[in-house]
């Protein structure tokens, strides 16, 4: 085999697509089998690479090559009815007092393959990504509303809670009087609605005075200041909102067929909050105070709330109360209840 055999066999043997030219008319002098596949018209007429390598910026190829000797491209081409992505590397070079142009292809299709799966992918994770971030989102605003956002941060950070009693605290405990015929006798739909309007409201209302709902049972509503985020007023902001609760249903009953009618019982502390469940979390307080809060409000009359001595001691001065007497009070004996009517210096009489 002599030099010219051994050099036609590498340039064939390469594994990229080559094309040899002249200078400057860029005819066409020699392929390889790589370029004779994605250009077939190499291999059926002689001429310039403008009339057998379609797809080629022809104007752009001369202007590099006649400025810095160099020009890349990319190109796609049809085999067989599938698509090849090439790039173009052509470079300019002069030998044994001749210049040539040496055009470089290289088949990137499965690299573009790959590039447009990387790229689908991530896609794909940057889609998942804010699904799991809405999903949290949604998750995070569910448990902000059963429990307070302090306790929902140490469940976070450490996976479990702390029990933490709470001695200085008021609770509110409210219910409807005849929602339970109210639930029988009314369209549910109606019924739930108007529920669910005023216990939105309600919310605001214990939002504005500092205070937090902790839970709705059926028709009874569970409000606290105090906790689990300390609060020297906890006594008479729970009294304003109490007071405003009312002056919220008398307004609205003006205005609407269905007449809401609640009773109230406030009482002072201790109580103990933590969260309770594994699967199914909820934030709850047990101990004297919610209970002392839930019997005094079975004492109330519609639209009357109700309170006991310990609470009437911590708000005098600030508010009107009317004595209602004593009264055996389950799990307490006999207690002086008082009456809440107003407030001093503030529009929440009723």
């Amino acid at each position: 085999m002599n030099i010219d055999e051994f050099n036609q066999k590498l340039l064939e043997s390469v594994g990229v697509g080559l094309v040899i030219t002249t200078y400057p008319d860029l005819k066409i002098l020699f392929h390889n089998q790589h370029a004779g596949v994605w250009f077939p018209a190499l291999n059926e007429v002689a001429g310039d690479v403008e009339q057998v390598l379609p797809g080629l910026d022809n104007a752009a190829l001369r202007e590099a090559l006649e400025e810095g000797g160099c020009h890349s491209d990319s190109i796609d081409v049809k085999v067989r009815r599938r698509t090849v992505s090439l790039t173009l590397t052509a470079t300019k070079t002069d030998l044994a007092e001749t210049t040539w142009v040496v055009l470089e292809f290289q088949n990137v299709t499965k690299l573009k393959e790959l590039e447009y799966m990387i790229a689908s992918y991530s896609q794909m994770v940057e889609r998942q990504n804010r699904s799991l971030q809405k999903e949290k989102e949604r998750v995070e605003k569910l448990l902000l509303n059963i429990m307070p956002e302090s306790v929902y941060q140490e469940l976070k950070t450490f996976g479990v809670t702390t029990p933490q009693r709470y001695d200085d605290a008021s609770i509110l405990m409210l219910d409807f009087a005849g929602f339970t015929q109210m639930s029988v006798s009314h369209d549910p739909v109606t019924l739930i609605t108007e529920l669910n309007d005023i216990f939105t409201a309600f919310d605001r209302i214990a939002e504005q005075q500092g205070c937090e709902r902790i839970k709705t049972i059926g028709d009874a509503y569970v409000a606290v200041c105090g906790l689990p985020e300390p609060a020297s007023d906890h006594a008479p902001a729970i009294a304003r909102t109490a007071l405003m609760f009312v002056r919220y249903l008398k307004r609205r009953n003006q205005s609407h067929e269905h007449q809401w009618r609640c009773r109230i019982g406030i009482a002072p502390g201790p109580v103990i909050g933590s969260v309770v469940g594994i699967q199914k979390y909820v934030y709850d307080i047990f101990g004297p105070g919610i209970n002392l809060a839930s019997r005094l409000e079975v004492l109330s009359e519609p639209m009357e709330i109700t309170l006991s001595e310990e609470m009437y001691e911590l708000l005098q001065g600030e508010f009107h109360m009317e004595p209602k007497g004593e009264a055996e009070v389950r799990g307490f004996g006999s207690k002086q209840l008082y009456r809440l009517t107003g407030a001093e210096n503030i529009s929440v009489n009723i």
